[in-house]
């Protein structure tokens, strides 16, 4: 894996840690049960689909594990910034789109705690890049598929 730096906010380190906890703890159990049932339930291992279904989550399970250890181990703390001259990591921008009446709030996150649809935007998404830098009133670009579209900043908090 990547030794590359994880931006997280403190609650994002804080549900990370949690959901390895989580992982570690309660799954590992509960798929390490699953795969003894599947032996004790009989049949040829290479007949038995519980078996093998169970390695596979097991397999992913372990993978994820590995995951979340290592945004962990290179994880990097969004310190907040006083000073909301210009969108940082971790700040909440009021953004709306040129020829729109609706606004949108985003909160710019790193990558691992990334949520489109809950508003939390990475750093390194289109958007999040074309934020990034930028101060109340400026117009940002940001290249969509059905073409450019263009924001204009309303605050940063």
């Amino acid at each position: 894996m990547s030794d590359q730096i994880h931006y997280l906010t403190k609650q994002g380190l804080e549900d990370l840690e949690a959901r390895l906890e989580y992982l570690r703890n309660v799954r590992r159990a509960e798929v390490a049960e699953r795969l003894h049932q599947a032996l004790e339930e009989g049949g040829e291992l290479v007949e038995n689909a519980e078996y093998e279904d169970a390695k596979a989550e097991q397999a992913f399970l372990e993978g994820e594990i590995m995951r979340l250890e290592n945004i962990l181990s290179n994880a990097q703390i969004i310190e907040q910034d006083a000073d909301k001259a210009t969108v940082s990591l971790g700040d909440h921008v009021l953004v709306q789109e040129k020829g729109k009446r609706t606004k949108e709030t985003y909160h710019i996150v790193g990558a691992a705690e990334a949520d489109p649809r809950n508003g939390r935007i990475s750093n390194e998404s289109p958007m999040g890049r074309a934020l990034l830098g930028k101060k109340v009133g400026e117009k940002v670009t940001v290249k969509a598929p059905d073409g450019d579209i263009v924001f204009v900043i309303k605050s940063i908090e």
